[in-house]
């Protein structure tokens, strides 16, 4: 192979990152980061705090302090308990908000949830509106009882894209909902199929290419992908400090180059989140739990804490 071609060996899976140090690495992630981001899933609960646990406008708008010199959108997860406030505050700041009414198994629930998506909808706090978040994953409600749903929205707020969130094959795999959806919102993780990191980004493309295949034109967006920092791993897939720092960079380096509108997750680790998924559940935060950014260099990072603190 001749010389001239080095530099095109891995480009398909990502940057060159192999050969460079922690200390290299971490000087790329803050590059890329100050960059700033198309979206980011915004992670409300701080240590003690589960979903269902009523939330503060002080602790949203503190967290919203901290992310928003990085990013242009951020998507929420519910329109109860405090929920709700995230994307007023997030106007406030000049953030574009992915609204998501979180359904399940709880038909009150699900009903106070659908009632404030249209409302914070009609007060001019969504961008786009997502019905569910992997409902049909996990069984929660029939294909019939979340296009319900979808139609209702869409009937009370027919200005607003509005669109399902799923793993990237259930576009695929149910065409009716596809069809309901304005927009097509995948979640795609490699990590989660047991990808190990050197081939990650080419298998990220590969949802992202079979969501745009099943959207028939419609626009498709990536609501979650991420890489878990500590934690057991799953087949291949191997969580680790350096290899959460190589996935952030190779998918924000492929959402820049290809004009790819993506939610990184998550901003800050959240440990309740151990109980549905292990202890990676922790670990999926570019923050951690007490709000400090963990793949900077470490003198840096202190730096920025103390300048933070000071501001606030």
């Amino acid at each position: 192979m001749s010389s001239g071609r080095n530099h095109k060996i891995m480009s398909l899976s990502g940057g060159n990152l192999d050969n460079k140090t922690t200390k290299g690495l971490q000087y790329v992630f803050e590059k890329v980061l100050n960059r700033g981001m198309h979206g980011l899933c915004f992670s409300p609960y701080e240590e003690g705090q589960e979903p269902g646990a009523q939330i503060t406008e002080e602790q949203i708008r503190r967290r919203m302090e901290i992310i928003k010199p990085y990013t242009k959108w951020i998507r929420s997860f519910s329109c109860t308990d405090g929920n709700e406030a995230i994307p007023r505050i997030a106007k406030e700041y000049g953030i574009k908000t992915l609204v998501g009414a979180w359904l399940g198994n709880d038909a009150e629930i699900n009903k106070k949830e659908i009632a404030g998506l249209i409302q914070l909808a009609k007060e001019g706090y969504v961008d786009i509106a997502a019905v569910g978040n992997e409902v049909m994953y996990r069984g929660d409600l029939t294909e019939d009882e979340l296009l319900d749903f979808m139609k209702e929205v869409k009937t009370a707020i027919p200005e607003v894209p509005m669109g399902y969130v799923d793993a990237y094959y259930e576009f695929t795999e149910r065409p009716k909902i596809t069809e309901a959806c304005d927009v097509i919102l995948a979640n795609c993780y490699p990590y989660w199929e047991g990808c190990s990191l050197e081939y990650s980004l080419l298998y990220m493309k590969d949802m992202f290419a079979q969501a745009t295949k099943a959207a028939n034109g419609k626009k498709v967006i990536i609501t979650e992908t991420g890489w878990p920092s500590q934690g057991e791993g799953l087949h291949g897939a191997l969580p680790s400090f350096e290899n959460a720092i190589k996935y952030f960079i190779n998918g924000q380096n492929w959402s820049n180059e290809d004009q790819i509108e993506m939610f990184y997750f998550s901003s800050f680790d959240e440990s309740w989140k151990v109980g549905a998924e292990g202890d990676v559940g922790a670990y999926w935060g570019l923050w951690d739990k007490e709000e400090n950014l963990k793949f900077c260099n470490q003198q840096t990072g202190l730096l920025r804490n103390r300048l933070f603190k000071k501001l606030i």
